[in-house]
């Protein structure tokens, strides 16, 4: 054990002050007039649903000590010493904190669930499956490929699966493991979209990989797990084999930011160089290679036809539908890269309540894992390998002639090629530039002109939450099922905007911080389950990413006085988002919490505003090498072509100039298309 004994019961009993035992305290009681609905004091059980202790508080705070966060003992130890009862405990930090941890515990277990009517799956059961991939071990690689493709995302997927079909033989290096589907479609808080800081099985090596983080000011080394790290899946299909699979397109207003709008001052606003006409094509073609099912206009683009109709709309989607009519706004079924009906050899959605931070248990949610790498694969022509870290490029005479490899136990190996397609996401790709600077340029691979690694970015979101007197939340899946794109632009006097939509179906644990966070319930006690167990079906979200005004001062680099456990500098994380953000949010939030009182919400909060003095990075993180037509204010060419270097190219959301009002895979999954035809068309 951990604990001390004695800190176990501190534990225990401060565990019982966080959920307490439905039991009535009739010797406390302060009339003798039950049953229930005459009790004043509402304090009387419904169920019998068991108290946080009783449900293995202890069991759960060991194990996070053992095998998740073993660096988090002082901080418990701290919290134990602090808290002889609730009220005390929530005073201080630390014990407000393991409060929430207890709390997270509770509403992540299956007594909880049946407690709020929450249930993982509205079929009953399924039996999950997995693409099978074939995998080379490392012992089996061969000295050179035409191309090496470094990350199995959005972009690299994509990369491979048109380099294979082109007859060039590829190598896909993915840092991450392939985990089975049943390992990510369980865990509520070891899950990458939770916010309790527990490692998920897509994430690196938690003591492996730290960052560095500046915010306010102040140096932290963030792990994985931690917010300021700000990660993304590492994983075969990266961020696809686990995320919400919203497919918004782009709108032409969204290349032309700085035309539009003007450049704020202290920002480092740019058009992109490229229009969205450019990209519309291979929208087209992403749309129907992966599959994206919705339904409706954006009013900021042409009407498309997509390949699957919508799935059906939620009873929540119905609510919000007749509440923007007597706003007088437009709506539209989300586009989804989730099958609504079977579609190439995959099934249709089984909408259950776990898909946002989970696998697809039926592999319906479409993923370069079961979508562009098994197609790379069948040419026979690409070999992925996993759980391998691309070092540095390798450079001779100028030229980047291969990839330095390594992986867990230390071994190494340099893979000659004759391109590089960097993928990694908008923190790792400048990290491995950076990592390989070279005595022409000493400060990092294509970063003589220092643009590598600024102008990150990724999306603030705007939103708000409402409970009604009626329980609305059907959990039938994934949830977000209605948006509106009124408020993309044309917004008098905000720059750009976003989209709204309804969220997501929240697991307990998720409701649970909802809820506190907005201040709509208690944080613990009695009241607070209570609470929990009234209003978890009677709370609806609406959220949506806004458009950042990104500046050069947000960057990657590279701290050389920390390194992982290869011994490589790790990525440092800096910067703010811009006060127009700010302002952005607020006015989507604004009209996130209109929406919602509009369908009859009696009780609202809104998305608390951003801080602005930290970096905006995560799941949408994008451009630290954007690309653009001035080697001076850009990292790359049109193309993502790395300046000086006509052999590396970069095919992720680091490339993105704007990151949209919307979630960016289609667009990453479209530029990736455009960025490997040009690679194959102008080599051939």
């Amino acid at each position: 054990m951990v604990l001390s004994e004695a800190q176990q019961q501190v534990l225990t009993r401060l565990a019982e002050f966080v959920v307490p035992a439905d039991a009535c305290p009739t010797d406390a009681c302060p009339t003798d007039a039950c049953p229930t609905d005459a009790c004043p004091t509402d304090a009387c059980p419904t169920d019998d649903s068991p108290s946080a202790a009783e449900a293995g508080a202890v069991a759960f705070i060991e194990r996070v000590l053992t095998v998740d966060r073993p660096d988090w003992r002082p901080r418990v130890e701290r919290a134990l010493a602090a808290a002889p009862d609730l009220e005390t405990a929530l005073a201080d930090a630390d014990g407000a904190w393991l409060v929430r941890l207890i709390a997270q515990g509770y509403y992540a277990g299956e007594p909880a669930w049946a407690m709020v009517g929450w249930r993982p799956d509205a079929a009953g059961a399924w039996d999950p499956v997995a693409t099978e991939l074939r995998v080379t071990p490392r012992s089996a690689l061969v000295d050179r490929y035409d191309v090496v493709v470094i990350g199995s995302g959005a972009g690299g997927g994509t990369a491979a699966q048109v380099l294979a079909e082109s007859g060039r033989t590829v190598l896909v290096v993915e840092a991450g493991e392939y985990p089975t589907t049943e390992s990510l479609a369980r865990d509520h808080l070891r899950n990458p979209r939770s916010v309790a800081g527990l490692p998920a099985g897509t994430d690196p090596d938690p003591q492996g990989r730290p960052r560095t983080a500046v915010v306010d000011g102040v140096t932290s080394y963030p792990l994985p797990p931690d917010g300021d790290w700000g990660n993304n899946a590492f994983t075969v299909g990266g961020g696809t084999r686990v995320y919400g699979a919203q497919a918004w397109r782009f709108v032409p207003r969204d290349f032309r930011m700085a035309t539009t709008y003007g450049v704020p001052e202290g920002s480092g606003l740019a058009d992109w160089p490229i229009s969205y006409d450019d990209l519309a094509p291979y929208y087209t073609l992403a749309e129907q290679r992966f599959g994206v099912s919705g339904g409706g206009t954006d009013p900021w683009h042409e009407p498309r036809e997509l390949p699957m109709p919508p799935l059906p709309r939620t009873g929540p989607a119905h609510r919000l539908a007749a509440a923007a009519a007597t706003l007088g706004w437009g709506t539209l079924d989300v586009p989804l890269l989730i099958n609504s009906v079977d579609y190439q050899g995959r099934a249709g959605c089984v909408r259950c309540g776990q898909c946002v931070g989970f696998a697809c248990p039926v592999e319906a949610k479409a993923g370069t894992h079961n979508t562009a790498l098994p197609a790379a694969l069948a040419t026979g022509n690409c070999t992925l390998v996993t759980g391998t870290t691309a070092e540095r490029l390798v450079v001779s005479n100028g030229r980047v002639v291969g990839v330095a490899l390594v992986d867990g136990q230390l071994w190494r190996r340099t893979i000659e090629c004759a391109e590089v397609v960097v993928a990694a996401g908008a923190s790792e790709t400048p990290r491995l530039l950076l990592n390989s600077a070279h005595p022409a340029e000493p400060h990092g691979l294509g970063n003589n002109q220092d643009q590598v690694g600024r102008y990150l970015q990724a999306h603030v979101y705007a939103g708000a939450v409402g409970l009604f007197d009626d329980e609305l939340a059907d959990l039938i899946g994934p949830g977000v099922s209605i948006a509106t794109c009124d408020f993309r632009h044309g917004n008098d006097g905000i720059i750009g905007g976003g989209m709204l939509a309804n969220e997501f179906v929240p697991t307990p644990a998720a409701t649970y911080d909802y809820l506190t966070g907005a201040g709509l319930i208690p944080r613990a006690g009695l009241a607070a389950k209570q609470a929990m167990r009234r209003e978890a079906r009677r709370m609806l979200r609406v959220v949506g990413p806004i458009q950042e005004v990104t500046s050069s001062d947000s960057r990657i680099q590279v701290d050389p006085a920390t390194r992982d456990r290869f011994g490589n500098p790790v990525a440092k994380i800096s910067g703010s988002i811009h006060p127009e953000d700010v302002r952005a949010q607020a006015f989507l939030s604004a009209k996130a919490e209109e929406w919602l009182l509009a369908a009859g919400a009696v009780r609202t909060a809104i998305n608390t505003p951003s801080p602005t003095g930290r970096a905006s990075t995560g799941q949408h993180q994008a451009g630290t090498c954007r690309m653009g037509d001035d080697p001076a204010r850009s990292a790359t060419d049109p193309y993502g072509r790395v300046w000086g270097h006509d052999n590396v190219w970069i095919a992720d959301a680091s490339v993105h100039v704007t990151n949209g009002g919307v979630n960016p895979v289609l667009t990453v999954l479209a530029n990736s298309l455009r960025i490997s035809d040009h690679l194959v068309r102008g080599s051939a």
